[in-house]
């Protein structure tokens, strides 16, 4: 079985590294942001924290800073 890598721009859950490659955003402000219980792009994975791309790029588009 060949494990193929997929695109990030394909997925639909990024890590923290891959958000912030993605979005040019740091580790640590994608943390920050994250930290809220009503953030609308984290999701949970037991203790495993995942960001929701589609979600993050419509945060970003609305935000005025971060």
């Amino acid at each position: 079985m060949v494990k193929q890598k997929v695109p990030i721009w394909k997925k639909s859950n990024l890590t923290l590294q891959e958000a912030a490659q993605y979005s040019g955003i740091g580790i640590n402000k994608l943390r920050q942001l994250s930290e809220t219980e009503d953030c609308p792009f984290v999701l949970w994975n037991g203790s495993k924290r995942l960001i929701k791309r589609q979600e993050l790029d419509k945060y970003i588009n609305k935000a005025y800073s971060i």
